[in-house]
């Protein structure tokens, strides 16, 4: 599965919370700058080119929806971001968000909670 780019993961996002969507209907969900309409289909038509969505023709108009899911890709994005840049360590993984301050100790305790719960 190839990485996408910041802005096809951004229209992904929109695609992935509509589920089936025109060119127009993604246009109406970005919140920032906005795209050219012809620029944000060429973007969508990149996603279709590597495998991430599909679309129905009505006519001259396509309705594109996703064919990765949300959960393949970031499966996919954690493992390697945790491969490349934590040297594959779950503990790794923790102890950098822990030194960022970005988990508590209470997140902490709630995560061995759930481990222990499911073991």
């Amino acid at each position: 599965m190839e990485k996408l780019t910041n802005k096809e993961e951004e229209i992904m996002q929109i695609l992935w919370k509509l589920e089936k969507a025109f060119v127009k209907d993604v246009l109406a969900e970005i919140t920032d700058e906005k795209p050219h309409y012809n620029t944000l289909s060429t973007i969508i038509r990149n996603l279709e080119d590597k495998g991430f969505v599909s679309y129905i023709a009505y006519g001259k108009t396509h309705q594109y929806f996703p064919i990765v899911s949300k959960e393949d890709y970031k499966k996919r994005f954690m493992t390697v971001a945790i491969d490349n840049y934590f040297n594959n360590s779950y503990k790794n993984v923790v102890s950098f968000f822990a030194k960022e301050e970005k988990i508590s100790v209470e997140d902490l305790k709630e995560i061995i909670a759930l481990i222990e719960k499911d073991q």
